[in-house]
C-alpha cells in the first residue's frame, strides 16, 4: 500500500493506495455508499460496499458528515464515468474526525455569509478550482521569467515615500517615523535591475482607495519585472509574451478547473494571438466615436484616464488583451519618461484585458537626474525620501523600464469569474477585514 494523491490515481490502475482527505459529499443506502472525498488535488468517488468490508469499516463510512478528515484505503480502478477517471474501491475507512454540521450546505447563500465563512468557502469546488489556476498562473509568470534570464529580487513592504501619489497610502508608525505600506515594488526594483539587469519581485501591495467595485482589492498581490536598457517595445513584449505564455499553461493544466469553472478553453486560445498596440489618442478617438453613435455611456474625454466602461469597450471591440500607449503626461506617474517626439505624452503602456479592464501597467522610466528631480518638485513629493531613488540617475544610470501585472484580476480575466474578492484566499477591501 502507498499513499497517494487524488490528481494521481490515473496512472495507479489496480494499486491499492491510501487516500487522507476529507468528505466532500455522500449518497447511496442500505448496503452500498458512495463517498465523494477531496484532497485538494482533486475529487475522487469512493465506492464502499457492505460485501466487501467488516461491519465496523461500512459503519465507519456511514458515520462520515460534510467535511469529517478521513483516511481512506482502496483499490484503483479505471472508470471514465468517474471524476478524473479514476475511482477507489474500499478496503478501510478510518475516521480522523467526524465534522460538526457545515454550515456552508448545498442551498444559495448570500455573498456576504459567504465571505463572513471565507475560511471554510475556500473548501468548496468552484473555490478550489481558482486557488489551483490562481497557483498556475504564478508558477507560469515566475517560469517565463526565469527562463528568460530574470532573477526575482523582492522589494520591500514598508516604504518611507509614495510610488503613485499620497491620496492612496496606508500610513503607519515604524517606530519613531511614519512608513507607509507599498503601492508597488517597482522603484526598489529598479534598483535591483541597476545591479543584475533584469530582475521581478513579487509580493503583496496596497491601495487605499475608497473603491467598492468589482475589480478593487485594498491588499492584492503583484509582479513586477524591471529591465535595464529596454524600451517601450522591449516592455510591451515582455508583457505580452508572459502572459500568452500563461494562457497556454493554464490551457494544459488546468482544464479540469476550467470545466468547474464553466469557463470555455476555447475563449482563452482566441487571446493567445498577436495583441493590437494602439495609442492613447486613436483610443480616445475611438471612443468618442463610440459614445456619439450610442454604443455605450461614458463620461471620457480625450486627456482623461480611461474608467471601466471604457475599458469594456476597448475589450470588446478587439476580443482580445489590447496595450494602450503614449499615455497623457497628466494622467500618469511622474516617474515615467516623456515621448521625445511630444512632450505631453508618457511612453507608458496599460494592457486592457475583455472583461477585466487594466491588468497591467508599464513604462519606460525617466533615467535622467534634473528631469526627474523637478518631477518630484512638480509633484510636491519629498526630496529626502526619494533621494536613494534619484542616485540610481548619477551612478551610471541607464534607459529601462518594466511593468506590474496584478494577479488577483488576471486571475479574474482568465477563469471568468466576475468578482476578484473570489481570486484571492482572503480579500482585504474597503468594508473587509474579517476573517
Amino acid at each position: 500500500m502507498r499513499d497517494a494523491r487524488i490528481s494521481d490515481l490515473s496512472t495507479l490502475e489496480g494499486e491499492t493506495v491510501r487516500l487522507r482527505g476529507w468528505l466532500y459529499n455522500s449518497r447511496g443506502k442500505g448496503k452500498l455508499i458512495f463517498l465523494l472525498v477531496r484532497d485538494g488535488s482533486g475529487i475522487c468517488q469512493c465506492v464502499l460496499s457492505a460485501k466487501n468490508v467488516d461491519e465496523a469499516i461500512f459503519e465507519n463510512g456511514k458515520s462520515l458528515t460534510q467535511e469529517s478528515s478521513v483516511e481512506i484505503t482502496g483499490v484503483v480502478q479505471l472508470d471514465e464515468r468517474a471524476p478524473g477517471g479514476a475511482e477507489l474501491s474500499v478496503t478501510d475507512v478510518k475516521v480522523v474526525q467526524i465534522s460538526e454540521p457545515f454550515p456552508i450546505g448545498k442551498k444559495e447563500h448570500g455573498a456576504g455569509f459567504l465571505m463572513d465563512h471565507r475560511h471554510l468557502w475556500l473548501r468548496s469546488k468552484k473555490q478550489m478550482a481558482i486557488l489551483r489556476v490562481r497557483h498556475r498562473i504564478l508558477k507560469s509568470f515566475r517560469d517565463y521569467l526565469d527562463d528568460d534570464g530574470f532573477f526575482c529580487v523582492d522589494s520591500p513592504i514598508f516604504t518611507p515615500n509614495a510610488c503613485e501619489g499620497t491620496s492612496t497610502l496606508f500610513e503607519t508608525q515604524y517606530f519613531d517615523e511614519t512608513a507607509y505600506l507599498t503601492q508597488s515594488g517597482q522603484l526598489y526594483a529598479e534598483a535591483s535591475a541597476m545591479a543584475l539587469g533584469k530582475v521581478y519581485c513579487f509580493g503583496p501591495t496596497f491601495r487605499a482607495e475608497k473603491s467598492k467595485t468589482r475589480r478593487h482589492l485594498t491588499e492584492f498581490w503583484m509582479l513586477e519585472p524591471e529591465i535595464a536598457y529596454a524600451d517601450l517595445t522591449q516592455v510591451c513584449d515582455t508583457a505580452e509574451g508572459m502572459i500568452r505564455y500563461t494562457i497556454r499553461k493554464v490551457l494544459e493544466h488546468c482544464q479540469q478547473d476550467l470545466a468547474d469553472l464553466e469557463q470555455d478553453p476555447e475563449t482563452l486560445r482566441g487571446w493567445d494571438k498577436e495583441w493590437p498596440r494602439l495609442k492613447y489618442d486613436d483610443a480616445a478617438v475611438m471612443l468618442m466615436a463610440w459614445k456619439a453613435e450610442g454604443k455605450y455611456e461614458s463620461e471620457f474625454q480625450p486627456g482623461d484616464d480611461l474608467g471601466a466602461p471604457d475599458e469594456t469597450m476597448l475589450g470588446l471591440h478587439y476580443g482580445c488583451p489590447v496595450m494602450v500607449t503614449h499615455w497623457p503626461v497628466e494622467v500618469k506617474a511622474f516617474y515615467m519618461k516623456r515621448d521625445s517626439d511630444d512632450d505631453t505624452r508618457v511612453l507608458g503602456v496599460d494592457i486592457i484585458a475583455p472583461t477585466a479592464g487594466e491588468i497591467v501597467g508599464g513604462a519606460v522610466r525617466e533615467d535622467d537626474h534634473d528631469v526627474l528631480l523637478g518631477r518630484i518638485h512638480d509633484h510636491e513629493l519629498p526630496q529626502e525620501a526619494f533621494q536613494w531613488y534619484l542616485d540610481l540617475r548619477k551612478f551610471g544610470s541607464v534607459p529601462h523600464g518594466g511593468f506590474g501585472i496584478g494577479l488577483e484580476r488576471t486571475v479574474s480575466w482568465l477563469t471568468g469569474v466576475e468578482h476578484v474578492r473570489e481570486c484571492i484566499p482572503f480579500p482585504r477591501t474597503l468594508q473587509r477585514i474579517y476573517p
